[in-house]
């Protein structure tokens, strides 16, 4: 069906419409092995970052916000929860460690978002594993396909497409593990876009609202799709409107490609590319960090560097870079995962950018803080980014000698995924670091590739405590 320039189809159908119709008719059988795969390393990390992170305080302040009891799992806890609190707490703990999936075009974390939101409702309305299969590939899909259409524009407007783009995603995949048909769908993504919120001031001084926004996204998806299941009416130009969602996110000077929502739909599944970090870091400081520790294994030593030289994309001086004096004395452990002197200094010193190299502890070191000063950057104007997130380090050495790392794309993204092995192995990883036993792991690896085949409502008694 074609559209024309505003995203409207020349049926009259609006984008949500449109996209509706689409996720109304997807089965479990059209879902291809490689997309169904993704889903379940998406299921498989969410885990393993829920229970990395449930003994942590910003997560104890979720759990203890959240009132009502109910039904539902947060996972590695020992209470039951509603539908709304359990998406919450587990959204929160899943992003909490910027550990979680990401997507290249615009970095947008669907994990932490549809998983919690398609699992709460599974939960509360006893629905089986081809129903959660069909919601999370569907939300998926409408986050990764709305991070295309104005790619950088969310950023630059002072919003977090997760959090933005989240509750869409979120209310779509909550809609389609419901079965509902291409107008209440419609609605529901016409309700999520006046809750839909997150502001990027957290950058300012490392504060903790990142970590929330996709609990919060999540709950905000389960509340729109129940809301138009129930009859409630939202606008179908959400997304396209003159007043709707890529008005309010977006910076307006960026051009809009509403095409990127359906082309191909149901042959071309951007979700199938989603990147799996192997660092517990920001998205764009992950390619740097490959450069350090190939040079680090090259025999390459702090204590050899005299000064390290960046380029990068301008897009992402301003969260990542600047400010300089915060970025290379980061004020807390969370900011330290947005600075890219900070990880490129840790990786060189330690080798690793896991868990334990962003604690108050490792990040207020003497050693990481006077290797990240001596690390600049300039702009290039040719970097691919935000298309393609690369990295490349010129280092001088005390002795005069120049040595040189460039990595050309996301490791963990669509050029050089994560094999299963190596999610498996942060997964394990993950637990360990949460306090569960290691044989735990087997059960989780198993729960996951069986868990879209039952016809059976889903059972999440083993995520307890």
């Amino acid at each position: 069906m074609s559209e024309t320039a505003n995203g409207i189809s020349e049926a009259g159908q609006a984008l949500a419409e449109q996209f509706g119709a689409w996720a109304a008719a997807v089965e479990p059988a059209d879902v291809p092995p490689g997309v169904r795969s993704t889903m379940e390393n998406l299921v498989l990390d969410a885990i393993g970052l829920c229970v990395a992170a449930r003994h942590a305080d910003y997560v104890a302040a979720i759990v203890a916000s959240c009132e009502a009891n109910g039904p539902c799992t947060a996972i590695g806890h020992d209470r039951g929860f509603d539908t709304y609190g359990a998406a919450l707490v587990n959204g929160t703990a899943i992003h909490g460690e910027d550990y979680d999936d990401t997507f290249e075009g615009t970095p947008v974390h669907a994990g932490a978002v549809i998983v919690p939101a398609v699992l709460a409702v599974a939960q509360a309305r006893s629905l089986n594993g081809k129903d959660l299969l069909r919601g999370l590939t569907v939300g998926a899909e409408l986050t990764c396909r709305l991070a295309l259409v104005a790619p950088t524009a969310m950023h630059r407007a002072g919003f977090h497409p997760t959090a933005v783009i989240g509750a869409l995603g979120a209310t779509a995949g909550v809609c389609a593990a419901l079965g509902l048909d291409r107008d209440r769908f419609a609605s529901a993504l016409g309700i999520a876009g006046s809750f839909a919120s997150g502001i990027i001031e957290y950058l300012t001084e490392g504060t903790w609202t990142k970590r929330v926004h996709a609990g919060w996204a999540a709950q905000a998806g389960i509340r729109a799709a129940y809301m138009a299941e129930a009859g409630f009416r939202g606008p179908r130009t959400v997304i396209e409107g003159p007043h709707g969602f890529f008005f309010a996110f977006a910076e307006n000077s960026i051009p809009r490609a509403y095409t990127e929502l359906t082309n191909g739909l149901g042959a071309t599944w951007q979700a199938q590319s989603l990147a799996f970090k192997p660092y517990a870091c920001g998205t764009m400081c992950q390619p740097f960090i490959d450069c350090a520790l190939a040079l680090r294994r090259q025999g390459v030593t702090p204590t050899q560097i005299d000064n390290i030289h960046c380029t990068v994309g301008e897009g992402t001086v301003h969260r990542l870079w600047e400010p300089r004096t915060e970025k290379i004395a980061p004020s807390t452990a969370y900011a330290a995962k947005f600075s890219v002197p900070y990880c490129i200094a840790v990786a060189f010193a330690d080798g690793a950018a896991g868990l334990e190299q962003f604690t108050d502890r490792r990040t207020a070191g003497a050693d990481v803080r006077d290797l990240a000063a001596r690390v600049t950057y300039e702009i290039d104007p040719d970097d691919e980014y935000p298309a393609n997130y690369t990295g490349y380090l010129r280092v001088t050495l005390t002795d005069g000698r120049i040595v040189e790392a460039r990595q050309p794309h996301l490791r963990g993204g669509r050029r050089e995924p994560l094999d299963r092995g190596e999610i498996v192995a942060k997964m394990r990883a993950n637990l360990v670091h949460g306090g569960w036993p290691p044989a735990h792991s087997d059960a989780v690896e198993a729960f996951c590739t069986t868990l879209f085949d039952s016809d059976d409502e889903i059972n999440l008694a083993m995520l307890d405590a």
